[in-house]
């Protein structure tokens, strides 16, 4: 194995988080579109999609250095949010905990100086900027709204037009 143990476990707990994050995102998008936001649950599921292909990618790495895989179960996501803008608040806080859960793996390669796996969280660690910086943007947009969804909706739907979002 060209991974530590405590790596091997901790990348497991990695790929359990990102198919939790999966699992909310779904849960948001029902949300929206339970609210008629169809465009805004869409990006969601987008966001699901890409929530999948993130725990995928770790997966395959920890087979391609020989670890073992280990999944947990995912906890049941909240759907009890009050409004839009709870859901997208949520949506960031979670992508500050798992932009920090990358930053935590690559101290971790550091300090074991596994090299490959620091090479490869590279891609997590300018990706999590993307999606802090994405649902930022978002939030703010739906700050900005107020109670007019609609020009969140449109807001969306340009943004995904132009292959923003």
């Amino acid at each position: 194995m060209m991974i530590s143990q405590t790596m091997n476990g901790r990348l497991n707990q990695q790929i359990t988080a990102e198919f939790s994050a999966a699992h909310s995102y779904l849960a948001m998008a029902g949300m929206l579109d339970g609210m008629g936001l169809k465009a805004v649950s869409k990006r969601f599921i987008e966001q699901y999609e890409e929530e999948v292909k993130h725990a995928l990618k770790i997966l395959r790495y920890v087979l391609e250095v020989g670890g073992k895989v280990g999944l947990e179960g995912v906890p049941k996501p909240t759907s009890d949010f009050k409004s839009v803008e709870a859901i997208v608040q949520a949506s960031v806080e979670h992508e500050k905990r798992v932009t920090q859960m990358i930053n935590d793996l690559v101290t971790l390669a550091e300090q074991e100086k596994d090299y490959a796996t620091r090479s490869f969280l590279d891609w997590f660690v300018d990706e999590q900027v993307e999606e802090v910086s994405t649902m930022t943007e978002m939030l703010n947009i739906v700050r900005l709204a107020g109670p007019n969804l609609l020009q969140v909706e449109g807001w969306v739907r340009h943004q995904m037009t132009e292959g923003k979002t």
